[in-house]
């Protein structure tokens, strides 16, 4: 169902777009990218490291084709984040023990000891973001926000 993206100024008579949710999911992103991105950068970091950082965090090594299911982001993408990362000494490619063919990307303790400063920035981003929700406003936002992630998915398939 679509909906009317347009409203009329009654005293001006003229059409401006109205609120759109999509428009507003990507200012809210590229706010909170804006928010995050210095604070990152003061640690060696990026936002677009953080799902490849938060993967191998949990992780004794993953292959690249995994990051790039869990980061959702082209091949390409990935390889040149990954090079990227491993220039700065972020992650290391080590053996498979389970194939020795293969490579696992891990990280580096540098980054492992930086990673505690760079959860705390992201919470204290979120906190701001969401000041003055309550925990059931929190919750809606959420679940609305899971289900439009969940449609998005299954048009791109």
């Amino acid at each position: 169902m679509h909906r009317l993206l347009w409203k009329v100024n009654d005293t001006m008579n003229v059409q401006t777009l109205a609120p759109n949710p999509m428009q507003q999911i990507g200012l809210a992103h590229r706010g909170f990218i804006r928010l995050y991105e210095g604070r990152l950068r003061a640690l060696g970091f990026a936002v677009a490291q953080i799902p490849v950082l938060a993967a191998l965090k949990h992780s004794e090594g993953l292959p690249q084709a995994e990051l790039v299911r869990i980061a959702r982001v082209e091949q390409s993408s990935m390889a040149q984040l990954l090079g990227r990362m491993e220039r700065d000494g972020m992650i290391q490619r080590v053996v498979d023990p389970a194939d020795k063919r293969s490579r696992l990307i891990t990280l580096t303790e540098s980054a492992r000891a930086r990673m505690p400063a760079a959860r705390e920035i992201m919470e204290q981003g979120t906190a701001q973001a969401l000041d003055g929700f309550s925990a059931e406003d929190e919750a809606t936002l959420l679940a609305l926000l899971l289900r439009v992630n969940a449609n998005l998915e299954r048009a791109g398939e």
